[in-house]
């Protein structure tokens, strides 16, 4: 059997994830409560979820 090509992951794009503020950099996005300060939560239309733990928290209905 033939091997599956593998997709090129994109790089992650560091100027979404944080942002200046006097010379100071803060973090936009919120981290993971259970991995800890070093993980993002991913934001969705419905909700916000970890990809490394699986953490999920739906967002309330408009």
């Amino acid at each position: 059997m033939a091997k599956k090509q593998k997709k090129a992951r994109k790089p992650t794009q560091v100027w979404k994830v944080y942002e200046s503020k006097g010379g100071s950099l803060s973090r936009k996005t919120s981290s993971c409560p259970k991995c800890g300060p070093g993980v993002f939560l991913a934001k969705h239309a419905n909700r916000i979820s970890c990809g490394k733990c699986g953490y999920t928290e739906m967002s309330a209905k408009k």
